[in-house]
């Protein structure tokens, strides 16, 4: 074998160098051939049976699966009706996504321990209650929220075209940890009130959020799809399970959706934060919220130092970006017929990119369109970090700081995600596939319940006294008294947004890098996070009316428009979930393609690629059969 052939399976992963085998033979024997065929050599594994031609004109793409208990069963592709009847199963989650989710669960950390205390900290001055910094009130603290939350998810933007065009996600995510670190840095040395005043801590403040929210952007629209990026691209193939001789699908679609559930598990566990930076910001003041959150982010820092080896990484697309843009263009100026951009149709074009890259591009518009009712959601979500502790901080207390409960939201999705990956997601396609259109569906219906029962809450706060529909603005002597509802009534509503976070938000990140092109991810993903800026740009729109006695219709209203926009959404796109896996199809199209050089396609592919960091055992017997040469690095 040639060096240039060993060099093909570089660290159990493909070397984008080298596309295709050398011309030359890299057998210099007919004896190393045997079995019927003379003109192929086989090599055995414990898992497949590969098949490499002597001719390296054309190669074999004769691929045998050997199983360990049945060898009819295991590892075979299922028919239509299989595809149907038998049950779907996960495959095994690669340790690489760990290391990720523990990444994520560092930066989250830091993200929502910082932003909880941010509604006081604009809204509140020190002779208040609760104590505050800004004194920017109810509506200019509501307004500069959104803007935090519009910069967060604009900046994705950026992140996704410098990954995809330049830098590659893991040295995007890396610059991204740097800026942010600054960010926090500077939000904690302005917020020590013994050598800062109103104004610098202004200045502080303003800076911090523009340096986290690149920082944000940076890494949000990379380290989701990273993660993504480590589960094989396999078609769907049998399995007999051994304890039970039940014969499953390991489904590689059922294994992406619990590696997202579980990325946003870690999320949440990671915004557990809150319950420790508001008590540090009630007892000792929101320097030490901060120096918390700046410290914990190293932790995720030195996991993404310590797996820098081990994440799989795709190559950096050519240009791909700007080929979309054309693409979009040439689609544009004939009508929207991205016809007249296919290579095969237009051969005298000479087109840089393959027939596969349009398809990819025509699943990434469908994709694009779903995201257009978003934004309306997230107005929903965004009222749980703003209006939603203003509104707790009308009510009774009892001990607790008033943006605690935003702990509610993570606790609830804490235990609700694991119950709904193991039990009710398993339950329910045990009798009818549960697709992404019809689950993001259900994420506006909770949501929109959520405002409702908010709305009704609200409406029970401004019956109660001493203050009825002014809290705390009656009169002087009730500065300090709350309307007399307790505090607790506002679980309900943290635990409505967290089912509907399982179902809009999860499932949108799942769509979105399941539906991109395998060179556009992170652009594509930036996309969907770009609908949460729209949204918070709706919600400084709004912002007027987070006053009192206003809070019933603001909450009513968003009610209203989150379930019409549900409903809308259903209706334009509930079709797509007919298509739902001749879309994801192209996903194995495309990893065939790019391992043809190899002369393996079909599910043998997989273990020429990212597979191998997935199944150690495989990687260890195709490295006995394919030393690694030195002469290639």
């Amino acid at each position: 074998m040639s060096s240039t052939e060993k060099g093909l399976l570089k660290d159990g992963n493909i070397d984008n160098n080298n596309s295709a085998l050398p011309t030359e033979s890299p057998v210099t024997s007919d004896d190393e051939f045997a079995g019927e065929n003379k003109a192929e050599k086989k090599i055995n594994n414990n898992d497949i049976e590969i098949y490499i031609t002597k001719d390296n004109s054309a190669h074999s793409d004769k691929v045998d699966f050997i199983g360990e208990d049945d060898g009819d069963d295991n590892g075979r592709e299922p028919t239509e009706e299989e595809l149907f009847s038998l049950r779907h199963v996960s495959e095994r989650i690669p340790f690489t996504c760990w290391l990720i989710a523990v990444v994520e669960l560092a930066e989250r950390f830091t993200y929502y321990g910082l932003s909880a205390p941010f509604q006081n900290y604009m809204q509140n001055g020190p002779n208040d209650t609760p104590k505050g910094v800004l004194q920017l009130k109810s509506q200019g603290a509501t307004a500069l929220s959104y803007f935090f939350q519009f910069w967060c998810y604009v900046t994705p933007l950026l992140g996704g075209y410098l990954s995809d065009t330049f830098w590659g996600k893991y040295n995007t995510i890396c610059v991204g940890c740097g800026v942010y670190v600054a960010g926090t840095l500077i939000l904690f040395v302005t917020a020590i009130p013994d050598i800062n005043d109103k104004n610098s801590s202004l200045g502080g403040f303003i800076t911090s959020l523009i340096l986290i929210g690149i920082g944000t952007g940076l890494i949000k629209s990379n380290l989701s799809v990273l993660i993504a990026d480590q589960i094989p691209k396999t078609r769907p193939k049998i399995k007999v399970l051994k304890k039970t001789g039940e014969r499953v699908i390991e489904d590689p679609n059922i294994t992406m959706q619990n590696v997202f559930m579980f990325f946003y598990l870690m999320i949440n566990v990671g915004s557990l934060s809150v319950m420790a930076t508001t008590h540090l910001e009630a007892k000792y003041g929101f320097w030490a919220a901060y120096l918390l959150t700046f410290c914990f982010f190293w932790v995720g820092i030195a996991v993404l130092v310590f797996g820098r080896n081990k994440y799989v990484r795709r190559p950096i697309g050519d240009n791909v970006i700007a080929k979309c843009f054309k693409i979009c263009w040439i689609g544009l100026c004939n009508g929207f017929n991205l016809n007249r951009a296919v290579p095969s149709l237009n051969p005298e074009k000479e087109y840089p990119w393959n027939d596969t890259f349009i398809d990819e591009i025509r699943r990434a518009f469908k994709a694009c369109k779903v995201f257009v009712f978003y934004p309306v959601y997230w107005v929903v979500y965004g009222q749980m970090l703003n209006n939603f502790v203003t509104q707790a901080g009308t009510m009774e207390l009892h001990g607790l700081p008033n943006d605690f409960l935003q702990a509610i939201n993570s606790i609830a999705l804490i235990v609700l995600i694991p119950l709904m990956e193991h039990f009710l997601y398993p339950f329910i396609r045990r009798f009818t596939p549960l697709r992404p259109v019809t689950k993001i569906f259900f994420g506006f219906c909770f949501g929109s319940s959520a405002m409702v029962y908010a709305a009704v809450l609200q409406h029970f706060i401004y019956k109660a006294g001493p203050c009825y529909e002014f809290p705390m603005a009656c009169a002087p002597e009730y500065l300090n008294t709350p309307n007399r509802v307790h505090i607790g009534w506002q679980v309900p509503a943290y635990v409505l947004i967290s089912v509907s976070e399982i179902f809009a938000s999860i499932t949108g990140l799942e769509y979105a890098y399941s539906k991109a092109p395998a060179s556009m991810k992170a652009f594509i993903m930036s996309i969907f996070l770009v609908t949460n800026a729209v949204g918070s740009a709706i919600g400084i729109a709004l912002s007027p009316t987070a006053e009192n006695p206003k809070y019933v219709w603001t909450f009513s209203g968003l009610a209203v428009a989150c379930f019409i926009a549900g409903c809308l959404f259903w209706i334009c796109f509930h079709r797509y979930n007919r298509d739902e896996e001749s879309m994801n199809a192209l996903d194995y199209k495309t990893e065939e393609e790019m391992l043809a050089g190899v002369g393996v396609t079909g599910e043998g592919a997989a273990l020429y690629s990212i597979s191998s960091v997935r199944s150690r055992a495989q990687k260890q017997n195709l490295e006995q059969q394919f030393p690694r040469s030195d002469e290639i690095r």
